[in-house]
């Protein structure tokens, strides 16, 4: 069987290894157009904010490694071509530009994904940079060191975890987004204003509900961002806007969704037989509405890229689907999101109640109890649990995995309140505050019979 990996990515690898140990007799071979593989981009901001001292450690995997395993990888050859019809693609060497065809029995496709780049005046100039890969994070910290002003567009994970990176540096932040939040994707108000507030704390200038329209610069270098709502001077631009699959390449030949995501069934395959693809080029099962979506994560990917190998040659592992749980640390604030916040919901057409509290994780009589806020969106009618949202200065950040899995198993809020946690005051109180969330959301007669009881 001769298996071919187009991308080397967070699934491709997974998909890669996986693959060479369920199937030692099969010709292996990858093409990569990078030079380096599994990069860790979720390191990035801890890496330019001095945190990662070793860049090295945010790869884990190699061409070395891979090899090891009996895999032909080819660094630096793109593939320009796919003919899924006829099983075949064509390979461009980019160091000696040879060019030359493949073929293969089964095609996985780990293309990823790729940072939106607007085209607007002024776009070429230097020192406007992307943030994606382990060359980028070079270029940051060289060119950041060179600056004072840093300006950074779009107010995501990267965008907020950069600003963070380069204020701690003694640098004059500037985070500028489209909407009226940062991390409005991943949180409700009451929790996006309470970092925004930290944010502008710290020094960083805030300029949200506004789009940039145009840059300008002296003698090829940036040293303004224009937007719809002002001016802003800079050193350097970090374009954090958002990512798009790549997926140009299939273009045409399987099913996709509107921007570019590859659609793939329950056993990673497209709707090309042989024809597999994983991680960020992919859309992916999103189980909090049961509809195909585009979440580009690391964690999405290599789940998806280890059921490639799974389901090769047989469908054996369904994809279980994704709640799209993430996290992320600003200054002292502990924060993780899963599922659908309660605007998402709404959006969504969904009718939604929430239950929001903050509580001492563990008992008074503690030395220290540090409070927890926890909000919970679950649906009107069913109960069924949605999506939650949780801040704390301690660490309680894998409490959403829990709710996680409550999503995934189509839990109900009321459910949640009678769950069976261990009790042990260094770690949390007789109740939970998971359950005392689910307790507070239980309808009014249910709350009167539990205090008769």
């Amino acid at each position: 069987m001769k298996v071919v990996v187009v991308g080397c990515t967070h699934a491709g690898t997974a998909a890669i290894v996986n693959t060479a140990q369920l199937y030692p007799e099969a010709e292996i071979t990858v093409y990569e157009r990078n030079d380096n593989i599994s990069f860790l981009s979720c390191g990035i901001a801890l890496y330019v904010g001095g945190v990662v001292k070793d860049p090295h450690g945010l790869f884990y995997s190699s061409p070395d490694q891979l090899a090891a395993l009996g895999v032909n990888t080819n660094m630096r050859h793109e593939v320009t071509a796919i003919d899924t019809d006829n099983k075949k693609l064509t390979v461009l060497n980019l160091v000696s530009g040879e060019q030359f065809e493949d073929t293969y029995d089964k095609l996985i496709v780990t293309t990823g994904s790729w940072p939106i780049i607007p085209k607007l005046e002024g776009i070429e100039l230097d020192n406007i940079l992307l943030c994606k890969n382990y060359n980028h994070s070079n270029t940051i910290i060289e060119k950041a060191s060179q600056v004072k002003r840093i300006t950074v567009v779009g107010a995501g994970y990267i965008g907020v975890e950069l600003v963070e990176a380069f204020q701690m540096n003694g640098k004059e932040v500037t985070l500028i987004d489209g909407v009226d939040r940062i991390l409005n994707k991943y949180l409700d108000p009451e929790f996006t204003d309470a970092i925004q507030e930290t944010l502008q704390n710290k020094g960083i200038k805030l300029a949200l509900n506004q789009t940039v329209t145009s840059f300008e610069g002296t003698n090829g270098h940036v040293n303004k961002v224009i937007t719809t709502q002002g001016e802003y001077e800079t050193d350097l631009v970090i374009l954090c806007i958002g990512f798009r699959p790549n997926t140009e390449l299939l273009k045409g030949q399987v099913d996709m969704l509107p921007n570019g995501a590859i659609v793939v069934d329950d056993y990673m395959q497209t709707s090309k037989k042989d024809v597999f693809a994983a991680g960020d080029s992919c859309a992916i099962h999103y189980n909090p509405t049961g509809k195909s979506a585009y979440i580009p994560l690391a964690t999405n990917a290599v789940r998806m890229g280890t059921l490639v190998a799974r389901n090769l040659m047989a469908q054996t592992i369904p994809y279980m689907g994704t709640q799209g749980t993430s996290g992320i640390k600003i200054y002292e604030d502990n924060i993780a999101a899963t599922g659908l916040t309660e605007l998402a919901a709404k959006e969504e057409g969904l009718q939604v109640e929430t239950v929001s509290i903050t509580d001492h994780y563990r008992p008074d009589f503690m030395p220290n109890a540090e409070s927890v806020t926890l909000k919970v969106v679950f649906e009107k009618d069913s109960r069924r649990i949605l999506g939650a949202q949780l801040m704390s200065k301690v660490d309680l950040t894998q409490s959403i995995n829990t709710i996680s899995v409550c999503i995934q198993n189509r839990m109900t809020v009321d459910q949640l309140g009678f769950i069976d946690f261990f009790f042990q005051p260094h770690y949390n109180k007789p109740w939970n505050f998971l359950n005392t969330a689910g307790l507070q959301a239980l309808p009014a007669i249910a709350k009167k019979e539990a205090t008769l009881v």
